[in-house]
């Protein structure tokens, strides 16, 4: 009930939310090649067959070479939801569970955007 509450509340003043999650992964480097690969594999696919991904990004760490972010958005916690049990998201865990340590999460829940503008 406040959830519904707040979204309304949200759209009436004119606050656009978006659902964000970024997560890294500790990859070994004999791997890399494999876990950007497969990284990017999830990506193309997700933002070609599921409507709700408005972003995904793969970011290597500026100074551990075998860290990598996803840094992803998603129309709303629903469409973030239909990525996790979609076919994409289980062949990149089928892909790297064997060597990446991770997903470590950093971020998870919506932004909100100031609707008065400077």
């Amino acid at each position: 009930m406040l959830e519904a509450v707040t979204d309304q509340t949200s759209r009436s003043i004119g606050v656009t939310r978006v659902y964000h999650i970024a997560v890294y992964f500790d990859v070994p480097s004999e791997r890399r090649e494999e876990f950007i690969a497969a990284a990017l594999e999830d990506g193309r696919n997700s933002a070609k067959d599921e409507p709700g991904t408005v972003r995904f990004e793969l970011i290597e760490d500026a100074e551990q070479a075998n860290r990598f972010y996803l840094n992803e958005a998603y129309e709303d916690a629903d469409a973030f939801d239909v990525h996790v049990k979609g076919p994409h998201f289980a062949r990149f865990f089928e892909i790297i569970e064997e060597f990446a340590d991770g997903p470590t999460w950093l971020i998870k829940g919506n932004r909100i955007e100031d609707s008065v503008r400077a």
